[in-house]
């Protein structure tokens, strides 16, 4: 009987941790979201693209916790999938709890490589809490597109 509920016990773990996973988007579905972006942006053009990547009603750019920002190479936001009030607002400056700065490793990981990982803290838009967060970015045309997962 103790076997039966220890094992009850760990599918029931297992289970819950799965849902919990489903309900946060992957590295691997940032990067994706990240090159359909860029994708859409060069089909499109940057004007349409900047707005679908703001309207939370396109599912392609909003996924659970996973959505698109748009950086130019001095910190201007010029679209965010979360947070329309920072479009238009220079955020080269903005650090995270710990102090760090987010959009200059932004700039620094696309200058240096191309595209890459920045690790820092950000509120999950679907806990409301500050969690540590990696976002993927891509240099394209003298912008920063990414995408973050939230861990």
């Amino acid at each position: 009987m103790r076997l039966f509920k220890t094992l009850g016990f760990s599918l029931l773990m297992f289970a819950v941790g799965l849902a919990t996973a489903a309900e946060r988007g992957s590295a691997e579905e940032a990067v994706a979201m990240v090159k359909k972006a860029v994708a859409y942006m060069k089909e499109a053009g940057k004007d349409k693209a900047f707005s679908e990547f703001g309207n939370p009603a396109n599912t392609q750019f909003h996924d659970r916790d996973l959505y698109i920002f748009v950086y130019d190479m001095d910190g201007n936001n010029v679209a965010h999938g979360n947070n329309p009030k920072m479009v238009g607002k220079n955020l080269l400056e903005m650090k995270d709890n710990d102090g760090k700065y987010i959009i200059k490793s932004f700039i620094e990981v696309s200058k240096a490589k191309g595209k890459g990982w920045v690790d820092y803290k950000w509120p999950n838009p679907v806990t409301k809490a500050v969690e540590l967060k990696s976002s993927y970015v891509e240099k394209v045309d003298g912008l920063i597109v990414g995408a973050g997962i939230y861990k």
